[in-house]
C-alpha cells in the first residue's frame, strides 16, 4: 500500500527558508515523474516542481530560482528547498506521482506559512 508522508512546514517570515521532506512507502520514487503541489483554501491543488525519474526539473514561474526539488533514492524520499519565501508561498504542500495512474492517496500534507 503506497503511502506518502510529507513533512517540514512551518511557520517563517519573508525571505525565510523551509526544506519540505517526503517520505515514500509502497512507491519507489524514482521510478516515476513526482511533483510538489500546494493548495490554499478555495483553490484547486496545484502543480509547484517536478522531477523525472532521469531528475530532470520543472519550476512552476513564480517559484523559478528559489524552489528545488530534489530526490533521495537510498531514503526514497523527496525534499523540496525553499528558499527567499513569500507569503503567496503559503499554502498546504503535499507530494505525489505526475501521472494520474502512478498516484498513491494523497497525504495529509504540511503547512507552510509564510508571515511576518
Amino acid at each position: 500500500q503506497v503511502q506518502l508522508v510529507e513533512s517540514g512546514g512551518d511557520l517563517v517570515q519573508p525571505g525565510g527558508s523551509l526544506r519540505l521532506s517526503c517520505a515514500a512507502s509502497g512507491m519507489i520514487l524514482s521510478d516515476n515523474p513526482m511533483a510538489w503541489y500546494r493548495q490554499t483554501p478555495g483553490k484547486q491543488r496545484e502543480v509547484v516542481a517536478g522531477i523525472s525519474s532521469a531528475a530532470m526539473t520543472y519550476y512552476v514561474d513564480s517559484v523559478k530560482g528559489r524552489f528545488t526539488i530534489s530526490r533521495d533514492n537510498a531514503k526514497n524520499t523527496l525534499y523540496l528547498q525553499m528558499n527567499n519565501l513569500k507569503p503567496e508561498d503559503t499554502a498546504v504542500y503535499f507530494c505525489n506521482a505526475v501521472r494520474l495512474q502512478d498516484r498513491g492517496p494523497w497525504g495529509q500534507g504540511t503547512q507552510v506559512t509564510v508571515s511576518s
